[in-house]
Protein backbone atom coordinates (compact mmCIF):
# COMPACT_ATOMS: atom_id res chain seq x y z
CA UNK A 1 0.00 0.00 0.00
CA UNK A 2 1.23 3.49 -0.84
CA UNK A 3 2.38 5.71 1.99
CA UNK A 4 0.07 8.70 2.38
CA UNK A 5 0.94 12.14 3.68
CA UNK A 6 -1.39 12.53 6.70
CA UNK A 7 -1.34 16.32 6.29
CA UNK A 8 -3.29 15.91 3.04
CA UNK A 9 -6.11 14.00 4.77
CA UNK A 10 -8.59 15.59 7.16
CA UNK A 11 -8.59 13.85 10.56
CA UNK A 12 -11.93 12.18 11.18
CA UNK A 13 -13.55 9.63 13.48
CA UNK A 14 -15.96 6.85 12.51
CA UNK A 15 -18.22 5.03 14.93
CA UNK A 16 -19.70 1.56 14.61
CA UNK A 17 -22.58 1.52 17.09
CA UNK A 18 -23.56 -2.07 17.87
CA UNK A 19 -26.95 -3.01 19.25
CA UNK A 20 -27.08 -5.70 21.94
CA UNK A 21 -28.25 -8.09 19.19
CA UNK A 22 -25.07 -7.51 17.12
CA UNK A 23 -26.56 -5.28 14.42
CA UNK A 24 -24.91 -1.94 13.63
CA UNK A 25 -26.54 1.47 13.21
CA UNK A 26 -26.66 2.87 9.68
CA UNK A 27 -28.10 6.29 8.89
CA UNK A 28 -29.40 7.70 5.61
CA UNK A 29 -27.42 10.80 4.63
CA UNK A 30 -29.40 13.93 3.76
CA UNK A 31 -29.08 14.78 0.07
CA UNK A 32 -27.14 11.64 -0.86
CA UNK A 33 -28.18 10.36 -4.30
CA UNK A 34 -29.37 6.74 -4.37
CA UNK A 35 -28.42 3.99 -4.20
CA UNK A 36 -25.48 4.56 -1.82
CA UNK A 37 -27.12 6.62 0.94
CA UNK A 38 -26.36 4.70 4.16
CA UNK A 39 -23.37 5.16 6.44
CA UNK A 40 -22.21 4.90 10.03
CA UNK A 41 -21.78 8.11 12.04
CA UNK A 42 -18.52 9.94 11.37
CA UNK A 43 -17.14 13.42 11.74
CA UNK A 44 -14.15 15.70 11.93
CA UNK A 45 -11.67 16.00 14.77
CA UNK A 46 -11.19 19.57 15.99
CA UNK A 47 -7.63 20.90 16.30
CA UNK A 48 -6.15 19.66 19.59
CA UNK A 49 -9.19 17.49 20.38
CA UNK A 50 -8.72 14.05 21.93
CA UNK A 51 -9.71 11.37 19.40
CA UNK A 52 -12.01 9.48 21.79
CA UNK A 53 -13.65 12.76 22.88
CA UNK A 54 -14.25 13.56 19.20
CA UNK A 55 -15.95 10.18 18.70
CA UNK A 56 -18.27 10.74 21.66
CA UNK A 57 -19.02 14.31 20.54
CA UNK A 58 -19.86 13.17 17.02
CA UNK A 59 -22.16 10.40 18.32
CA UNK A 60 -24.06 13.01 20.30
CA UNK A 61 -24.17 15.57 17.49
CA UNK A 62 -25.13 13.19 14.69
CA UNK A 63 -27.48 10.73 16.39
CA UNK A 64 -28.15 12.10 19.90
CA UNK A 65 -26.40 9.20 21.64
CA UNK A 66 -24.45 10.23 24.71
CA UNK A 67 -21.65 8.56 26.63
CA UNK A 68 -24.15 7.11 29.14
CA UNK A 69 -25.74 5.11 26.28
CA UNK A 70 -22.55 3.34 25.17
CA UNK A 71 -19.61 1.21 26.21
CA UNK A 72 -16.37 1.39 24.24
CA UNK A 73 -15.58 -2.02 22.77
CA UNK A 74 -12.55 -1.21 20.66
CA UNK A 75 -10.58 1.67 19.17
CA UNK A 76 -8.45 1.05 16.10
CA UNK A 77 -4.94 2.30 16.71
CA UNK A 78 -4.22 3.16 13.08
CA UNK A 79 -5.77 5.51 10.55
CA UNK A 80 -7.87 4.27 7.62
CA UNK A 81 -7.73 6.51 4.54
CA UNK A 82 -10.00 7.32 1.63
CA UNK A 83 -9.70 9.85 -1.19
CA UNK A 84 -12.48 12.17 -2.27
CA UNK A 85 -13.90 11.18 -5.66
CA UNK A 86 -12.52 12.49 -8.92
CA UNK A 87 -9.45 14.02 -7.32
CA UNK A 88 -11.60 16.75 -5.77
CA UNK A 89 -10.22 18.37 -2.67
CA UNK A 90 -12.27 19.74 0.19
CA UNK A 91 -11.80 22.32 2.93
CA UNK A 92 -13.64 25.34 1.72
CA UNK A 93 -11.92 27.40 -0.92
CA UNK A 94 -8.47 26.20 0.15
CA UNK A 95 -9.03 22.70 -1.22
CA UNK A 96 -6.29 21.45 1.06
CA UNK A 97 -7.50 17.89 1.74
CA UNK A 98 -7.48 15.12 -0.84
CA UNK A 99 -9.47 12.83 1.44
CA UNK A 100 -10.01 11.80 5.02
CA UNK A 101 -8.08 9.71 7.49
CA UNK A 102 -10.34 8.02 9.99
CA UNK A 103 -9.84 6.49 13.40
CA UNK A 104 -12.64 4.00 14.02
CA UNK A 105 -14.38 3.07 17.26
CA UNK A 106 -16.73 0.21 18.11
CA UNK A 107 -19.32 1.01 20.79
CA UNK A 108 -22.01 -1.18 22.33
CA UNK A 109 -25.33 0.67 22.56
CA UNK A 110 -27.20 0.19 25.84
CA UNK A 111 -29.99 2.69 25.26
CA UNK A 112 -33.42 2.38 23.72
CA UNK A 113 -34.24 3.13 20.10
CA UNK A 114 -35.98 6.30 21.36
CA UNK A 115 -32.57 7.56 22.59
CA UNK A 116 -31.40 7.83 18.97
CA UNK A 117 -32.26 11.34 17.84
CA UNK A 118 -31.29 12.65 14.45
CA UNK A 119 -32.40 16.15 15.45
CA UNK A 120 -30.07 16.55 18.46
CA UNK A 121 -27.90 18.95 16.45
CA UNK A 122 -27.97 20.16 12.85
CA UNK A 123 -29.47 17.11 11.11
CA UNK A 124 -27.20 15.16 8.78
CA UNK A 125 -29.46 12.13 8.36
CA UNK A 126 -33.11 11.59 7.44
CA UNK A 127 -33.56 8.15 9.01
CA UNK A 128 -31.65 5.30 10.62
CA UNK A 129 -31.87 1.52 10.95
CA UNK A 130 -30.12 -1.49 12.45
CA UNK A 131 -28.32 -3.63 9.85
CA UNK A 132 -25.75 -6.38 9.54
CA UNK A 133 -22.20 -5.02 9.66
CA UNK A 134 -21.23 -7.06 6.60
CA UNK A 135 -23.91 -5.21 4.57
CA UNK A 136 -22.46 -1.75 5.31
CA UNK A 137 -19.77 -1.78 2.57
CA UNK A 138 -22.42 -2.41 -0.10
CA UNK A 139 -24.54 0.55 1.08
CA UNK A 140 -21.85 3.24 1.39
CA UNK A 141 -20.71 5.55 -1.40
CA UNK A 142 -18.09 3.68 -3.46
CA UNK A 143 -15.15 5.97 -2.57
CA UNK A 144 -15.53 4.98 1.13
CA UNK A 145 -16.06 1.28 0.46
CA UNK A 146 -12.46 0.17 1.10
CA UNK A 147 -12.60 1.70 4.59
CA UNK A 148 -15.97 0.07 5.34
CA UNK A 149 -14.66 -3.31 4.20
CA UNK A 150 -11.73 -2.96 6.60
CA UNK A 151 -14.00 -1.80 9.46
CA UNK A 152 -16.33 -4.77 8.82
CA UNK A 153 -13.36 -7.15 8.91
CA UNK A 154 -11.80 -5.72 12.07
CA UNK A 155 -15.04 -5.28 14.03
CA UNK A 156 -16.66 -8.58 12.97
CA UNK A 157 -16.37 -10.03 16.48
CA UNK A 158 -18.67 -7.27 17.83
CA UNK A 159 -21.39 -8.07 15.26
CA UNK A 160 -22.79 -10.82 17.46
CA UNK A 161 -25.26 -10.66 20.33
CA UNK A 162 -23.73 -9.30 23.54
CA UNK A 163 -23.45 -11.75 26.36
CA UNK A 164 -24.64 -10.84 29.81
CA UNK A 165 -21.89 -10.52 32.41
CA UNK A 166 -21.21 -13.74 34.33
Amino acid sequence: MAVRDPDLYRPNVGMALFHENGLVLLARRIGAPPPFVWQMPQGGVDRGEDIRAAALRELQEEIGVTERHVTLLEELDDWLYYDFPGGLRQDGAKGRFRGQRQRWFAFRFHGADADIRLDAHTPEFTEWRWARLQAAPTLIVPFKRIVYEEVARRFARWATPATAPG
